[in-house]
């Protein structure tokens, strides 16, 4: 019911920065917990950060705390990623997902097919 649609991937040095979009459609994600995850070449799905419906409590991955932040306009049914330092180790198929529950609760309902990030030194 709800398709999730991201954007902002591309190819940016070490050091760069880059700001991903998850565009959401078919329903209103204003109140369901948004996050990211991310997926590098022979490696599992790892989260990467987390927001609440209404962008009061956001939870990061040790990994990219103070590098990247999440945020969220629901005027526009979007979610972004701000990613700064962008770091070799970073590289992966970013994938935004969504869940009718509570930050701290449940499993993620809605997957997107995720935009890739390349990091070059």
């Amino acid at each position: 019911q709800v398709q999730l649609v991201e954007s902002g991937g591309g190819s940016v040095q070490a050091g760069g920065s880059l700001r991903l979009s998850c565009a959401a459609s078919g329903r209103t994600v204003s109140t369901y917990t948004m996050g990211w995850f991310r997926q590098g070449p022979g490696k599992e799905r790892e989260f990467v950060a987390a927001i609440s419906g209404n962008g009061s409590i956001r939870i990061y991955a040790d990994s990219v705390k103070g590098r990247f932040t999440i945020s969220r306009d629901n005027a526009k049914n979007t979610v972004y990623l701000q990613m700064n330092s962008l770091k070799p180790e970073d590289a992966a198929v970013y994938i935004c997902a969504a869940k009718e529950v509570g930050i701290y609760s449940g499993r993620y309902d809605y997957w997107g097919q995720g935009t890739r990030v390349t990091v070059a030194s």
